[in-house]
């Protein structure tokens, strides 16, 4: 902002000073004419010059600082904080800027708490397919594991049955020896 200062600043004092260069312009003219030197235009010279700095300075200082604080904000705006807002006491186009930089921001903020309520609504309803999907794969799992203890019992059986039977056909092996003795 100093080179903006700066920009605004030193045009003024150059014609404050290029001024001041025509008034001595015209006292040497008059020191040529009359051979005096008059030391009251030269303090009023003076007073002029100094006037003319903190003029220009201060014309310089005053254009910028609305500028600055919307740089700052806009600054703090693109780093993510939303609630940044200018406030500006000026009636001029740098009130109109603020203004509108506030809509923006505004705008940006309300976006923004959209996005994060259609992030919540979006969570919300991929949490409850989901239950309902893990509602039916644990329902599945528990057929399966009451299908799996039904194999396992009818294994047990068939086992068992098939144990019988080779007792059944040993017997029956045995019998049909005692018969053929």
């Amino acid at each position: 902002m100093a080179k903006l200062t700066s920009k605004i600043a030193v045009p003024i004092i150059l014609a404050g000073i290029f001024a001041i260069a025509v008034f001595i312009a015209f006292n040497y003219v008059e020191v040529l004419d009359y051979g005096r030197f008059d030391l009251g235009f030269y303090i009023v010279i003076l007073i002029l010059s100094v006037y003319v700095f903190f003029f220009g300075f201060a014309t310089g200082q005053s254009l910028v600082s609305p500028l600055r604080e919307l740089l700052d904000k806009a600054t703090q705006l693109s780093k993510g904080n939303l609630s940044s807002r200018v406030y500006l006491e000026t009636k001029d186009e740098f009130a109109e800027l603020a203004k509108i930089f506030n809509e923006i921001a505004e705008e940006l903020q309300a976006s923004r708490a959209r996005g994060e309520d259609a992030e919540k609504s979006v969570s919300i309803k991929v949490k409850a397919r989901t239950q309902d999907l893990e509602e039916i794969i644990n329902a599945l799992e528990q057929k399966v594991k009451n299908r799996t203890i039904e194999l396992e019992r009818l294994s047990r059986q068939s086992e068992a049955l098939g144990a019988e039977l080779k007792n059944k056909g040993f017997e029956i092996a045995e019998l049909k020896k005692k018969i053929k003795k």
